[in-house]
């Protein structure tokens, strides 16, 4: 399963809808469960596709602090790798079936990319909504390590007390937008190096 955080103003819902728009349509079918805090997002193959074997991909939205966390399921392909199978042992006995078959491989391939589409989705919608994997302009926040105040990043010195603040500023990593502590190399959600 893999996470994105997405910081700025935008809600489970905004997202949800746009996976509704773009996925509800030919061979696919999309189900919303849940609504305001967290939203579970179910796309999957009609019952009765016209080409193609059967895919189904879970996405869970939640709300969080200045922001959204989006995990994206991992994708359940069986349906088409025995669909390609069936198309491999059709071509085996006569290459000509193929030509009959063209669809059903345009179709797998469409299912089998599915994963990659559903995150360019929630990518447009929320940079269209002006969120970023940035941390937000609030989130960015200092504490001080000896008083406890919060200071606005770039202060070298705490607002309060006058102690240096150093290299406690908070950042987010750049691909997935999870919010690491200070001085990581590695981001503990994807592995990123920072």
């Amino acid at each position: 399963m893999e996470q994105r955080t997405y910081h700025g103003n935008i809600t489970p819902d905004d997202l949800a809808r746009s996976l509704m728009a773009h996925f509800n349509r030919g061979n696919l079918q999309v189900q919303q469960v849940g609504s305001g805090e967290k939203v579970a997002v179910q796309i999957s193959t009609a019952r009765r596709p016209m080409a193609g074997g059967q895919t189904a991909l879970s996405v869970i939205l939640q709300s969080i602090e200045d922001g959204v966390a989006v995990q994206v399921g991992n994708q359940a392909w069986l349906g088409v790798a025995a669909n390609l199978g069936i198309t491999a042992l059709f071509a085996m006995r006569n290459p000509f079936m193929l030509i009959g078959r063209l669809d059903d491989i345009a179709q797998d391939i469409e299912n089998l990319q599915l994963r990659d589409e559903v995150w360019k989705v929630i990518d447009d919608t929320a940079r269209g909504a002006g969120a970023a994997h940035e941390i937000s302009e609030r989130l960015r926040r200092t504490t001080c390590e000896y008083c406890g105040t919060a200071n606005p990043v770039g202060e070298t010195n705490c607002l309060a007390c006058g102690a240096p603040l150093g290299e406690v500023q908070p950042s987010a990593c750049p691909k997935c937008g999870y919010v690491v502590i200070p001085g990581a190399k590695l981001c503990p959600n994807c592995g990123q190096p920072l």
